[in-house]
């Protein structure tokens, strides 16, 4: 496997938490600790525009297929949603008075999913922006929602150390998955749904049967925090990025190691810690505290 570095996008001038692709193909979103939440041309790589102004940090945005919107997660525990089609923003989803760390669809259901550090799931209504529930997870911060490839389960990241399962029919709890030592930043399903992967502070990466819920593998990955897997939508491999300011990309069959994309092994990578990561085709883009998008061409 080879990875080249095709180009790096620059403006942001604080750190970005949040990279999301659009519906729309070759448009990709970002935010972070800035002023604004930024559109960007991936055909031109280039910046287009500042989509619209924030008032606090942006840790989470949200492009739901089949809808025109965008939601943007703020540190405030505000959701903005912007409408394509009015160019401007329709509402701001008040419900949550601490951060909102990830937002999620569930499109079978027309359901927004919205986890915050109050330790609720809020559940939305993709057609009329209702509040339709609230899941009470954790007496602690909720970091992570991964839905199921079926939209019959979510795989919940939490500050507990744990991964909490639901049943996305009714919003039931079916099981706890314990054994990471420190908060759960991220969970991700494979595409096939076979596994639960989960992405700690303690490093460790685990991989989880996604039906029995037993521990399958756990690798120490990284020497710092996991803060996001990303799964390739279409290939057998998963990218980890981490606090120590390196990219794994891993295969999701036998969970080999297959890439190491640092400093440390000669490439042009980030310099701080590595905050999110989205594929965009056999593209990687990769993002974090050193304000910079990179886009690398995975062979």
């Amino acid at each position: 496997m080879t990875a080249e570095k095709l180009t790096e996008l620059t403006g942001h001038s604080n750190p970005i938490y949040a990279l999301e692709l659009s519906q729309k193909p070759g448009i990709l979103f970002s935010g972070g600790n800035d002023k604004g939440l930024v559109e960007w041309s991936l055909k031109d790589m280039a910046f287009i525009k500042v989509m619209f102004p924030v008032n606090a940090s942006v840790y989470a945005i949200h492009c739901p297929a089949g809808y025109p919107l965008l939601f943007a997660g703020l540190r405030s525990g505000q959701v903005l949603v912007f409408d394509f089609i009015q160019q401007k923003l329709i509402k701001g989803l008040n419900h949550h008075t601490k951060p909102v760390f990830d937002i999620k669809s569930v499109p079978s259901k027309k359901e927004l999913l919205v986890a915050s550090e109050d330790g609720t799931v809020s559940v939305w209504h993709l057609d009329s922006l209702e509040l339709l529930h609230t899941v009470k997870v954790s007496h602690d911060t909720i970091r992570s929602i991964a839905v199921s490839p079926d939209e019959k389960y979510m795989a919940l990241g939490c500050r507990d150390n744990s991964v909490n399962i639901y049943n996305l029919e009714d919003y039931t709890p079916v099981t706890t998955l314990q054994g990471h030592t420190m908060a759960v930043f991220t969970t991700a399903y494979t595409p096939d749904g076979k596994y639960i992967l989960s992405g700690s502070r303690d490093a460790q990466l685990k991989i989880w049967d996604a039906k029995t819920f037993t521990l399958v593998k756990n690798i120490p990955a990284h020497l710092f925090a996991i803060n996001h897997i990303a799964c390739h939508p279409t290939q057998p491999m998963f990218a980890t990025a981490s606090m120590d300011k390196s990219i794994k990309i891993w295969d999701a069959d036998d969970f080999r190691l297959l890439k190491v994309i640092s400093r440390e092994k000669g490439y042009p990578a980030h310099i701080l810690s590595v905050n999110k990561l989205s594929w965009n085709g056999d593209q990687l883009l990769s993002t974090g505290d050193d304000k910079v998008i990179m886009i690398w061409k995975i062979n």
